[in-house]
């Protein structure tokens, strides 16, 4: 009897173990059905060297090294272009006060003309990087435009003018979507906005106010026999450009895949290192259904208007901040080194919004504290107008500098919180696309007419940013609400499927390069 309950056990026992082992099969199965199905699609271009599955570990020392690696060429040169771009950009500011025909509202259409290039060339420019090598097409486009630049020093009729800045424009609007989507291949999430990555694209804004002003300052003392001072602008910043463009065309790399100054094994731990964050990499394969996508999400609407409340500031004060020192009864010479210090205080905001965003993980409550500075600034321009306290003024004029660290925030928010190739791209186009229509307001909205006080610009500036306070704090209850939403679901997925953890963690390595977006990506994580 007692033989015949132990043969019963032990059938009962290989009877459980055989239906384990056929679940576990099935399970299996049906995982590598569906990793199949995923690999027939038309994923990253990563699969070319890491696959669907994990298939190498590497340690936290060994990625330090990689990511200091990494940082010792990627973050400089992106800076570098930004750097260049910012100067570019802004060169008119300083041409405005060093001797410029062009005043007036002709100045305002001049400078509105750049951003209309800016605006036009968006989306094609977006879609052309994206069937090309990125880092190639990003720097012939930077050569074209310092070309462009220089040849602004040949002209000083006005129909001239507006189409050399219409075309520079044109040839700058590639700048932010192709760096930022660089910055996403490389590195990690709570690693982009840091203070040697995307950050460092705003932390060139105010060094380039610092550089540009003394620069300006020294070529104002020409006398103007040989060549205009404005000229001479025009010829330094375009030729440096030209240089700009060549180092990236020679050491920026186009993804991990073609990253030359990496070894194989330190390609394939880039790509690893960035897998969790399920953002992918470079897809040359345009997608209508991400498309479609990012245009009924409704953070991608949300986004556009954070742009637009932030971007006609930045066309006004880009434009007039020169005119606005000015006005308050300094020469030439004074503005352009009284708007340096301008400059540290942007840097400045920058950098520190940026450690507060990876530190806590954050990416709108950076923008609400760099905004309020600008509100308080825009308020004491407005109440202090007819005091006569010039160091009150001043002051205000450098608190105004603080908005453009919000920029960056946006920007790098976008890396953060987007993926699938084309999605991502039609994004930052979309939010490019914005930043151009919103700095064409910003030149319109210090009228010559407002001169010198320019009362009703500096109303609209303090009113937007407060207007964008209240979106950036719901844009991240989104965000918050969409990952609480996301870990039920992936729990009743895990029960569903019977997923082990470590079958979850599988799932979550298939899905990375996969070119999945956010939405359709169970494993996708948004911060906030």
């Amino acid at each position: 009897m007692s033989s015949d309950l132990q043969d019963l056990k032990e059938k009962s026992s290989r009877e459980a173990s055989a239906r384990e082992s056929r679940v576990s099969d099935e399970k299996s199965e049906r995982l590598h059905d569906d990793i199949s199905d995923l690999d027939s699609r038309d994923g990253d271009e990563a699969l070319q060297l890491v696959g669907t599955r994990r298939t190498a570990e590497f340690t936290e020392e060994y990625n330090a090294k990689l990511r200091a690696k990494l940082d010792r060429v990627i973050p400089p040169l992106c800076a570098a272009v930004y750097f260049t771009q910012f100067l570019d950009k802004t060169s008119l500011n300083y041409a405005s006060i060093m001797g410029l025909p062009i005043t007036g509202n002709k100045y305002n259409f001049v400078s509105m003309a750049f951003y209309l290039g800016f605006l036009v060339w968006e989306f094609p420019t977006v879609y052309i990087s994206q069937k090309l090598r990125l880092a190639k097409y990003l720097g012939c486009n930077i050569v074209a435009w310092g070309i462009i630049l220089m040849l602004h020093a040949v002209t000083s009729n006005f129909g001239a003018f507006f189409t050399l800045r219409f075309l520079l424009g044109m040839f700058e609007s590639c700048v932010a979507p192709s760096l930022i989507l660089i910055i996403s291949m490389f590195y990690k999430k709570n690693e982009q906005g840091s203070l040697s990555r995307i950050s460092w694209f705003y932390v060139m804004n105010g060094l380039t106010q610092i550089f540009g002003g003394f620069v300006a300052y020294g070529i104002s003392f020409e006398n103007g026999k040989h060549l205009a001072p404005f000229r001479i602008i025009f010829l330094l910043l375009g030729g440096l450009a030209i240089v700009v463009g060549v180092c990236v065309l020679i050491w920026l790399p186009d993804s991990p895949v073609h990253a030359n100054f990496l070894t194989k094994e330190e390609r394939i731990a880039v790509l690893e290192r960035v897998r969790n964050d399920q953002g992918g990499t470079a897809n040359r394969t345009f997608k209508k259904e991400q498309v479609y996508e990012a245009l009924l999400d409704i953070r991608t609407w949300l986004v556009v208007l954070t742009t637009l409340m932030t971007s006609i500031p930045n066309g006004g004060l880009s434009n007039f901040s020169n005119i606005i020192i000015k006005g308050f009864g300094y020469t030439s010479k004074q503005t352009l080194i009284l708007s340096t210090p301008g400059g540290l205080v942007a840097a400045g905001t920058v950098l520190l919004c940026a450690w507060y965003s990876d530190r806590k993980n954050e990416r709108m409550l950076p923008i609400i504290f760099a905004l309020i500075p600008t509100i308080v600034g825009s308020a004491m321009l407005i109440g202090l107008n007819h005091s006569g306290k010039k160091g009150a003024l001043l002051f205000a004029v450098y608190l105004i500098g603080t908005f453009g660290s919000a920029l960056s925030s946006v920007y790098a928010y976008n890396a953060s919180n987007t993926s699938g190739h084309t999605k991502k791209l039609t994004i930052n186009a979309m939010t490019l696309a914005t930043f151009s229509i919103g700095n064409i307001i910003g030149t319109e909205i210090f009228q010559p007419k407002d001169a010198p006080a320019y009362i009703p610009g500096k109303i609209a500036i303090m009113v937007l940013l407060t207007v964008q306070l209240f979106i950036s704090l719901l844009l991240r209850q989104i965000n918050v609400r969409l990952n609480r939403k996301r870990k039920a679901a992936l729990q009743l997925e895990k029960e569903r499927n019977g997923w082990t953890d470590d079958d979850v963690q599988r799932e979550r390595e298939r899905h990375a390069f996969a070119d999945l977006t956010d939405r359709k990506n169970i494993f996708f994580v948004y911060t906030s």
